[in-house]
């Protein structure tokens, strides 16, 4: 018989009959596969199309406390979903629909997996409905007049949580909006974090090298075939808009920290690789305050080296530390796709529900 956990629901399950007890104290309760079925966690993606929308798709079909029951594509509406995602064919007997709020009211959580810009088109609308938001998007992850000086302007702006669990996991289980946090951001946050907290870093320079699915699934200049293809390109070398995020997160630990940052494109289709250069003001055992930082976070893991080919396909956050005369190098490895975007939006899902942080992401990365 196995057994799982819905929020507070303790279920108990053979291939003949479920039991739930809401309470020890209570007589145990019999469902059928219709009341079980109504007690997951009704789902939407809207953006479904893109990369972050796919992998959406493919992280929650296994998750099991999760049913969704709409995809949204304007371009794609009325289309099976396999037929612009062959690789989930047999996975889903869904069609895309449109992203009006008809086809989300049965939700109690709606991923925004589109551009900046767009998703504040739907999520005042959705929140006032009493659905859940994780937004994938940049829309929320800043304050009101650091988004506009960034992005322009902001036409529907709401407060939200940022959604990096390792530093607001509190924050985000109350929350009915959550900022999905973006690629960049949260590899090099990651990597710094420990340290700032400790108030002891002077400067961190941040050297990051993406794989080409962070640029989106429409296809650009820079990402033509022969631009990219044995080349590494920078780009935004000194003004990429996920520096405000870094400086937003890595300043409510340590207020006078200096970052710098620059981003590159190297010809892979996943993982962000980045260098934090940290320059300190006094000497500390960083391992040590690395390895109590992150003792109770399940997604992070402190490693001797890392390898982006070590985390891919996964929620995982590689870290490896090298002191140096003038500075520590932390070298840290995600998956753009995963812990980058989708799957750190699931792992934020699963702190707003109650349930256990890693469920739907508890497996391995694929190697080689």
């Amino acid at each position: 018989m196995a057994r799982t956990l819905v929020q507070d629901t303790e279920i108990s399950a053979d291939e003949h009959s479920f039991c739930i007890s809401w309470n020890k104290n209570e007589n145990p309760k019999f469902l059928t596969l219709e009341d079980l079925e109504e007690a997951m966690i009704k789902t939407g993606i809207i953006g479904a199309s893109g990369y972050t929308g796919s992998e959406l798709l493919r992280i929650l079909y296994n998750h099991p406390e999760v049913e969704i029951v709409a995809a949204t594509s304007r371009k794609w509406e009325g289309k099976e979903i396999s037929a612009l995602h062959p690789f989930l064919k047999g996975f889903y007997n869904l069609k895309f629909s449109n992203p009006e709020l008809k086809n989300l009211e049965s939700c109690d959580v709606v991923f925004t997996a589109v551009p900046h810009g767009y998703a504040m088109k739907y999520v005042p609308e959705l929140l006032e409905s009493g659905i859940k938001v994780v937004d994938i998007s940049a829309d929320y992850r800043l304050d009101k007049e650091t988004y506009e000086r960034v992005y322009g302007e902001h036409e529907a702006f709401i407060e939200a949580v940022y959604g990096l669990p390792e530093l607001h996991r509190e924050e985000i289980k109350k929350a009915s909006l959550i900022a999905n946090p973006g690629c960049y951001p949260t590899g090099a946050v990651l990597a710094a974090s420990p340290l700032a907290s400790k108030g002891v870093i002077e400067k961190v320079v941040f050297d990051s090298k993406s794989g080409i699915s962070g640029a989106g699934i429409d296809p650009k200049e820079m990402t033509h075939y022969p631009n990219l293809h044995e080349s590494i390109i920078p780009y935004k070398i000194t003004n990429h808009r996920h520096y405000h995020e870094m400086i937003q997160e890595l300043g409510n630990l340590q207020k006078d920290i200096e970052v710098s940052f620059t981003p590159q494109v190297f010809p892979g289709s996943r993982g962000i690789l980045t260098n934090a250069h940290i320059f300190l003001k006094e000497d500390v055992n960083a391992i040590k305050i690395y390895e109590e930082f992150y003792r109770d976070c399940y997604f992070v893991r402190i490693q001797d080296e890392v390898r982006l080919s070590w985390v891919r396909g996964s929620n995982f956050c590689d870290i490896a530390l090298f002191p140096g005369e003038d500075r520590v190098v932390v070298v840290s490895a995600i998956d753009n796709l995963v812990k980058g975007a989708s799957g750190q939006a699931v792992q934020n899902m699963n702190l707003m529900f109650g349930f256990e942080e890693k469920e739907g992401l508890d497996y391995p990365p694929l190697f080689p």
